[in-house]
């Protein structure tokens, strides 16, 4: 089964249990300041988790891309992946555990579905604690349907517990692993007593309980249940492969990258690290640039890890001695394998192309600015009677210029020098630290606090849009936005730096709006007719697909200043925004502009 049957298949399936397929959403999270990627299926979905209606039901299939960038540099292993894709489906209040665990056994193990042998299944539960007692129902739910005893894994809550954050929304997971070892697993062994056979596959989320405080815990009104399969680990599965390198997934890229370094994968194990850091690092850059609200390569957020995933790809390439621009080549093999299911990869294949071919000659020239910097240090160097160049040295070339460890150890050993790779290791361990201590909450994505002030700003980016159509004309078009409690940045498509009239004339709109008092107003229909209401949408779902459409005016039908496709959160009448002011106005990218503004 490829990977395109399975992801068909899990629709398909899903369907036949009256679930309805839903589109998935950007990996550029729109409005969520904690998380730079969409980083599960369920990321999307965060409202209608915390309570919101969904305009398609309460029973919910989709396919979502996702961006994982915890520790980019431990990408390499056969295994782990930058860039995944989940299969999910939701229950919004519907059903719960006994379904839930129905539904994944069927699937797997199904000959008319995806056959997998039951003997290789195993599965954990949450254990029990102080708070909450032992998942005995999801066990009990696993018996049913043939699962063994000994196939059932009791694990803490740092194993089997979900939760959105230190309150709200929380429960007990189940998680579904393959054996991956030789043979028919043993008597007693699951995923509890050999981690290293089992590979998970799927995780079911329970949400049964509502955080008040660290030590109290009610139960929901309305429970919901979340689950996401990886497809590239079931896939590897299904096809017997001992890597998700190796199937088809990945197999063309690393034709290209064998056919332009001359190099076969599988005959050297450092080589292959490199052309799985590229295939991977490719693919994840294709799909950022080429999503609907696709970014570029910047110094900061979401453009900073493009950044890296591009330069560490060019490294890569080098060390297998690819010495002339290449990721354009590798970035038509990724269009063309990915097309089908993400249709935005082909429509945005030139700026693709374009992106990728300007970063990696920028990274070039950056590592020859990095040389002539060492070939400066040299004379000081030299008097070092010990001939070894320091850690922080080496790691100031590389953070500084990007020039990587092993090349200042290459140009070191030409000139009789060794470098400290411990000091190097150090020095970065402390700047990642003060990153990730920089970028705590960014880290664990979930259910995003949706506060007051950031509802109101969400509110804002539609009056704003609408007032620099107004101003500005048709070609202006939402290209992203960011919010957080201290401002909003809202990016748009437009050719020239506004003038300092433009911006109090649009300025001054929004605030005429927030004056005028006007309601919000939400209503669900079908994409087709509310683009003929003239409402504007950034995404194209899939077809007959049932949205989100929020008006802004007196009457949703004829007296309206903004209608847009969205997903919320808004405020009910526009009054309560406050005063907007925008502070700054600067280009984001070419042909794309960027305000920033607060509201005071």
């Amino acid at each position: 089964m490829t990977a395109n049957e399975l992801r068909s298949k899990y629709i398909e399936f899903f369907k036949s249990k009256n679930h309805v397929e839903i589109s998935g959403q950007s990996l550029i999270p729109e409005n969520d300041p904690s998380v730079l990627f969409t980083m599960a299926g369920m990321h999307p979905l965060v409202p209608y988790l915390l309570g919101e209606k969904h305009p398609a039901g309460t029973r919910l299939a989709d396919y979502q891309k996702c961006i994982r960038t915890g520790d980019i540099e431990e990408v390499g292993d056969p295994s782990h992946l930058t860039c995944f894709e989940m299969l999910g489906n939701w229950s919004l209040g519907d059903y719960f555990k006994k379904e839930s665990i129905s539904f994944s056994y069927e699937f797997l193990t199904s000959p008319k579905w995806l056959a997998l042998d039951p003997k290789k299944i195993s599965v954990t539960v949450f254990a029990g604690d102080d708070n909450a007692p032992r998942d005995e129902e999801a066990a009990g739910y696993w018996k049913e349907n043939g699962i063994p005893e000994d196939k059932i894994a009791y694990l803490p809550a740092s194993d089997n517990w979900w939760a959105a954050g230190p309150t709200g929304p929380c429960g007990p997971d189940t998680e579904i692993f393959y054996w991956v070892g030789e043979g028919l697993p043993p008597v007693g062994s699951n995923k509890g007593t050999d981690s290293a056979n089992w590979m998970e596959i799927w995780n079911n989320v329970f949400m049964q309980y509502n955080r008040v405080d660290e030590k109290t815990l009610l139960p929901l009104e309305k429970k919901n249940v979340d689950t996401g399969m990886g497809l590239e680990r079931t896939n590897c599965i299904l096809q017997g492969k001992t890597s998700v390198y190796l199937t088809e997934v990945f197999q063309p890229i690393i034709a290209k990258i064998e056919e332009l370094a001359g190099y076969k994968y599988g005959t050297e194990e450092e080589k292959d690290k490199s052309v799985r850091i590229i295939a991977d690092h490719c693919r994840a850059s294709v799909f950022i640039i080429g999503d609907v609200r696709g970014i570029s390569p910047s110094n900061v957020g979401a453009g900073y890890v493009l950044r890296r995933l591009i330069r560490r790809a060019v490294r890569h390439a080098m060390k297998l001695g690819i010495e002339k621009d290449f990721l354009a080549q590798i970035s038509e093999v990724v269009i063309e394998n990915f097309k089908n299911a993400y249709p935005e990869l082909e429509q945005n294949s030139a700026k693709i192309k374009n992106e990728l071919t300007a970063e990696e000659n920028k990274f070039r020239d950056t590592l020859r600015k990095g040389e002539n910097e060492f070939q400066k240090l040299l004379p000081n160097l030299m008097k070092n009677p010990k001939k070894i160049i320091s850690g922080k040295v080496a790691y100031n070339l590389y953070e500084t210029y990007g020039f990587p460890l092993e090349l200042t150890q290459e140009l070191g050993a030409e000139n009789g020098f060794t470098v400290d790779v411990e000091g190097f290791k150090e020095a970065e361990r402390k700047h990642q630290e003060a990153s990730k201590s920089l970028d705590a909450g960014k880290a664990k994505g979930g259910l995003a606090e949706q506060s007051e002030i950031t509802t109101k700003y969400h509110t804002a980016t539609h009056l704003l849009q609408q007032a620099l159509v107004n101003i500005l004309g048709d070609q202006v078009a939402q290209k992203g936005s960011n919010i957080n409690n201290e401002r909003m940045r809202f990016d748009f498509t437009f050719e020239r730096p506004m003038t300092p009239e433009e911006i109090k004339q649009v300025e001054d709109i929004v605030n005429e709006k927030i004056q005028e008092d006007l309601p919000v107003t939400m209503e669900i229909m079908s994409l087709e007719n509310a683009k003929a209401e003239g409402a504007r949408a950034l995404f194209t779902n899939k077809y007959g697909e049932d949205v989100k459409v929020y008006t802004i005016g007196r009457d949703a039908k004829k007296d309206w200043f903004s209608k847009e496709v969205c997903g919320g959160p808004h405020v009910e009448h526009t009054g309560l925004i406050g005063k907007f002011k925008i502070t700054k106005e600067q280009s984001s990218s070419a042909g794309v502009r960027r305000i920033r503004a607060v509201i005071e």
